[in-house]
């Protein structure tokens, strides 16, 4: 809340019951407000840069409502405006917004809804100062290594790698795909006393079980059809570094018996070999599936899980980290400008509430790859709405492998298919109106023909906050 002497609240309005009754509203929930009963004084006051919020009548006895924000616009003193005004001249609270006003309360208003209208006036300055910080901020990063973030379960993942990375102690990175687990893990080799031998990645995924076999322990000339040498195998290839393996849970039963074993005794057996090898190789492994209910299931060993996780490090999806997303959003634009030869300064305030409001279901992978397309169609300085809605991805279509077998069945079918398809068509919604009306909710409503309280009903239903992104967080 604006609380320091440098954020109060100005009013600027003739009537005294208006100015007494919106100050003790304010000053009960906690703000600090000032009033002025003539459009030059108020425009005197809002001049000398005490203030961030006002509250505008815009029929003065002294001075036009129009006039005054004129004046402050050409002042270049950055302020949020409510107007205030009667129902006669909602035509001038339009006019007005075409001069940044922020809201417009109609008289007469209750008490809730002058609260509403700063509070979300509020929310907005504060969104809008981070974004500007985030802008400002030196193209030289303040990260670890090649990882953006400054959410404070990121700082302490950055803790828990300096503390178990000069270790030879087995990390288990958890996150789901698109969190940057590999990143980790080579953060987690960096700052490890093995940084100067081999780091060597393997995609448990890629790799079907025979030849994931070979892969990870080699094998020897006539092992198997096509074996027509002796090929090392990775774990020999690590060379007393660190073996990074991702998507661990893609192991089948055999594998995962000798995965143990080469743990436990640093081990192993090439592919048709009678000899067991000796490889003093760091294990770093990573996951984005619940290994706890595979061991549950009998589709992981549990003996293997609790060797894997004795250094269990969960990395956080975007969406809950959502105060990084201008960090990436920026190091990545540059990132892009500098691989196409394109200059894009950045994103408006509209277009980075938009992006801060998505779920991100692909996560840093999915950001990444967003803010490269935009910054390839862009024909302006300045990312705008319409590059998003134009751009945007698709999600995913829903599809049914199953056919319902019962009445309760079908209708739970087609219960989902509402609860999905339309739900994700009612939210595409809600952002388009949101887009169209630069993050404003009350001019976002009347832009759709609803009701505010309806409007922001949906809008918490889907999760969704104009001015500071769903309700709840460089790669």
């Amino acid at each position: 809340m604006m609380e320091t002497e440098d954020r109060r609240i100005l009013i600027i309005d003739d009537e005294p019951s208006i100015c007494a009754g919106c100050r003790m509203t304010l000053a009960d929930n906690g703000y600090v407000s000032d009033a002025c009963s003539t459009g030059r004084s108020g425009l005197k006051a809002l001049l000398s840069g005490r203030y961030q919020l006002v509250l505008l009548d815009m029929k003065l006895p002294d001075m036009d409502g129009m006039d005054i924000l004129q004046k402050v616009k050409d002042s270049g003193i950055d302020l949020c405006v409510i107007v205030m005004t009667g129902y006669a001249s909602v035509k001038n609270a339009v006019d007005a917004m075409k001069l940044g006003t922020f809201d417009y309360l109609s008289k007469p208003f209750s008490d809730d809804e002058l609260l509403n209208a700063v509070a979300l006036a509020v929310e907005n300055r504060r969104f809008k100062e981070a974004h500007m910080a985030v802008r400002r901020q030196p193209a030289t990063r303040r990260d670890f290594g090649n990882i953006i973030g400054e959410n404070p379960r990121i700082l302490q993942i950055f803790d828990d790698i300096r503390k178990v990375a000069p270790t030879d102690t087995t990390v288990l990175l958890c996150g789901e795909s698109g969190t940057g687990k590999e990143l980790f893990a080579r953060e987690l080799y960096a700052h490890s006393h093995r940084s100067d031998r081999p780091f060597m990645a393997v995609d448990c995924s890629t790799f079907s079980s025979s030849l994931l076999e070979s892969e990870l322990f080699g094998h020897t000339k006539g092992a198997f059809t096509g074996a027509v040498q002796d090929k090392e195998g990775i774990f020999s290839a690590a060379g007393n570094g660190t073996l990074f393996l991702d998507e661990v849970a893609n192991l089948n039963m055999d594998i995962q018996a000798k995965l143990l074993r080469a743990l436990e005794t640093h081990e192993f057996k090439p592919v048709g070999a009678s000899r067991l090898k000796k490889a003093d190789v760091r294990f770093i492994a990573a996951t984005n599936r619940d290994l706890k209910t595979m061991v549950r299931e009998g589709r992981f060993r549990e003996d293997l899980f609790y060797r894997l996780n004795v250094f269990p490090i969960i990395i956080p999806p975007l969406r809950e980290r959502r105060d990084d997303i201008p960090r990436l959003l920026y190091h990545f634009l540059r990132q892009t400008c500098r691989q196409t030869g394109k200059r894009v300064d950045g994103f408006s305030d509209e277009s980075l509430e938009i992006l801060v409001n998505d779920d991100w279901p692909g996560n840093v992978r999915q950001l990444k790859n967003v803010v490269a397309r935009l910054v390839i169609i862009a024909d302006s300085p300045v990312l705008e709405c319409q590059h998003l809605s134009d751009h945007w991805e698709a999600g995913p279509e829903p599809v049914r492998d199953e056919v319902p077998d019962s009445l309760d069945a079908l209708k739970a079918a087609k219960q989902n298919l509402l609860d999905v398809q339309f739900g994700e068509i009612e939210k595409a919604f809600l952002k388009k109106a949101l887009s169209e009306a630069g993050g404003n909710i009350t001019r976002a409503a009347r832009r759709v023909g609803m009701q505010r309280s309806n409007f922001s009903t949906l809008m918490k239903k889907h999760g969704l906050n104009s001015a500071a992104g769903p309700s709840s967080d460089r790669i």
